[in-house]
């Protein structure tokens, strides 16, 4: 099921003022296609939905990856998760070694990928057989921005969700505290 993302703020007030992320404000102030977005503002269980900018990854100085036709899963306190479909990539798509569990999509798959002769190891996962709410994301990959030259929302250059673990794509407009760092896993 896809729906519109819940616009309750689920944060406790005792947390202090909210800080935008660096960039942010001057984000906003250039004009580039994105709003700010608040990550309490989010909801949880997570909602699904597409995503109206192009979505580009650069890989070994190649683009790889260029698609008006991707979903984003958002979800309390993460930065959004961006999956695309496979069959636009740019690049030889292979199995990894590992699995994980997410209690809301399923069972992960891992995914090397190799470009310009060389192989990126676990760059990748995707749900092959995701949660029925999640069917839409079956079979498309997600990507660790830490291990891409760059990924892009429309205009904005994404860095990496805090952390070692999640994999969400921290864009100039997002606003609210990221979890990831230490001591933020189990939030």
């Amino acid at each position: 099921m896809v729906r519109a993302p819940a616009r309750h703020n689920q944060r406790d007030r005792s947390d202090g003022p909210l800080t935008p992320f660096p960039g942010a404000i001057l984000h906003y102030l250039s004009g580039m296609d994105l709003h700010p977005e608040n990550v309490q503002d989010y909801p949880r269980p997570p909602a699904l939905e597409p995503v109206p900018q192009t979505i580009r990854i650069v890989l070994a100085g190649e683009v790889i990856l260029n698609t008006d036709t991707a979903w984003r899963v958002l979800e309390t306190h993460h930065a959004p998760t961006y999956y695309v479909p496979r069959d636009a990539l740019k690049a030889e798509v292979i199995p990894a070694e590992g699995s994980s569990f997410c209690e809301w999509k399923g069972r992960a798959k891992y995914w090397s990928l190799s470009v310009a002769g060389k192989t990126f190891d676990k760059i990748a996962w995707s749900y092959e057989a995701p949660t029925p709410r999640f069917h839409t994301i079956k079979s498309h990959l997600a990507f660790y921005v830490s291990r891409l030259d760059s990924a892009w929302v429309g205009s904005a250059q994404a860095t990496a969700q805090p952390g070692d673990f999640y994999g969400g794509w921290v864009t100039p407009n997002l606003q609210g505290m990221i979890k990831g760092g230490p001591g933020t896993r189990h939030w």
